[in-house]
């Protein structure tokens, strides 16, 4: 049996095989409420091993992108038990990606056109996020001037996170990933290079993973770890993020916390190349760092994901794109069948079912007529 189609003890969670559906904003949420078709679009991938969503907002102030669904409100929560529901009757399990953007908005999108907020003041260079370009008028402008966390202020960015992760669990989520990657709130905190702050959540190593670091244990305490992922995006360089001299040792330093953590998994997000590399040495090192379950997307094929799976760099391989046009990836690849590829004009935005939930599965039947 190929390594992909294994079966996998995911935390008390059996997964059937190794496949993780990776998270993939796609904007589809109008007023940020899920509605049939996200549960039609999740429950159609059901055969993953694992779902991990789009990125959710965790309050009002962490959006960045129109039309992204949040975990805030009751409507909110409401329709979320509405996808679980769909996931699970199709035999899927499923994790929220919770998400704060930080400095990666704009006051359209804020509470009472508010700035954004980030570990410091400094505004990302040309960065923009999907907001009203006018009233009623969605486009992509330019990020806002955003203004630093005060001390005080975050112990409630750390709630916001708790609270959602336990109205996830209320919804029916499996468990939930924190989005550390990709340029957003905790990496710019993490960044040696942008977080200049003189607080305690500024500075040295420990400093700067402190707010991930809490935010892991409050959510670990009030869920339970097992229930707890995190996504993370070593040397990435997304949304104005630049290298600092630590830069390998803070991201060694996270991996040995981590590992302390029993968490669910880690899932790391290779950026560097566009394409999954576990043989370097940075990725060596992290893996001895880090003993529990490793998650790696980024570019892997059958071939790649097959070789990192049977040499013991990771335990499961996440597919990003591969799975907006191919609702049966895990099927498509276990009979060699053709893998579609998606249309861009319709990745992002309220585009109703096309480009959604419209993509068919593949019928051997129908290829031959």
């Amino acid at each position: 049996m190929k390594y992909l189609f294994k079966s996998y003890e995911l935390e008390g969670l059996s997964l059937p095989n190794r496949f993780v559906m990776a998270p993939m904003t796609r904007s589809r949420s109008a007023n940020g409420v899920p509605d049939i078709l996200t549960e039609r679009y999740y429950s159609q991938r059901a055969s993953a091993g694992l779902i991990i969503t789009e990125g959710i907002n965790v309050s009002q102030q962490a959006t960045g992108y129109l039309f992204t669904p949040g975990l805030y409100t009751e409507d909110q929560v409401e329709a979320w038990k509405r996808v679980t529901n769909a996931v699970h009757a199709e035999g899927g399990r499923i994790f929220a990606q919770l998400w704060h953007v930080g400095r990666n908005s704009h006051v359209s999108l804020q509470p009472d056109g508010a700035a954004p907020v980030s570990s410091v003041d400094r505004r990302p260079i040309n960065v923009n996020a999907y907001a009203w370009a006018m009233p009623g008028v969605p486009g992509n402008v330019e990020t806002s001037q955003p203004r630093a966390l005060r001390t005080d202020e975050i112990p409630a960015i750390i709630a916001e996170f708790v609270a959602a992760g336990q109205r996830a669990m209320h919804a029916g989520f499996d468990g939930v990933e924190v989005h550390g990657a990709n340029g957003y709130l905790f990496e710019q905190f993490i960044n040696g290079e942008l977080n200049t702050r003189q607080d305690q959540y500024g500075g040295n190593i420990d400093n700067r993973l402190r707010l991930l670091l809490e935010t892991i244990d409050a959510l670990s305490k009030a869920i339970g770890a097992e229930h707890v992922g995190v996504r993370i995006s070593p040397f990435g360089r997304l949304y104005d993020m630049h290298p600092y001299d630590d830069e390998k040792q803070t991201w060694l330093t996270l991996a040995a916390e981590l590992g302390h953590r029993k968490l669910a998994y880690v899932h790391l997000s290779d950026q560097r190349t566009i394409g999954a590399d576990c043989e370097t040495e940075f990725f060596v090192d992290f893996r001895k760092s880090y003993p529990g379950t490793l998650i790696v997307a980024g570019g892997f094929d059958q071939e790649s994901a097959e070789a990192a799976l049977m040499a013991g760099k990771a335990d499961l391989i996440g597919f990003g794109q591969p799975y907006i046009a191919n609702p049966d990836l895990v099927e498509r690849i276990a009979n060699g069948w053709p893998v579609a590829q998606a249309q861009r004009e319709t990745l992002y935005g309220l585009h109703g079912a096309r480009g959604y939930t419209d993509y068919p599965i593949y019928s051997p039947e129908v290829e031959t007529q």
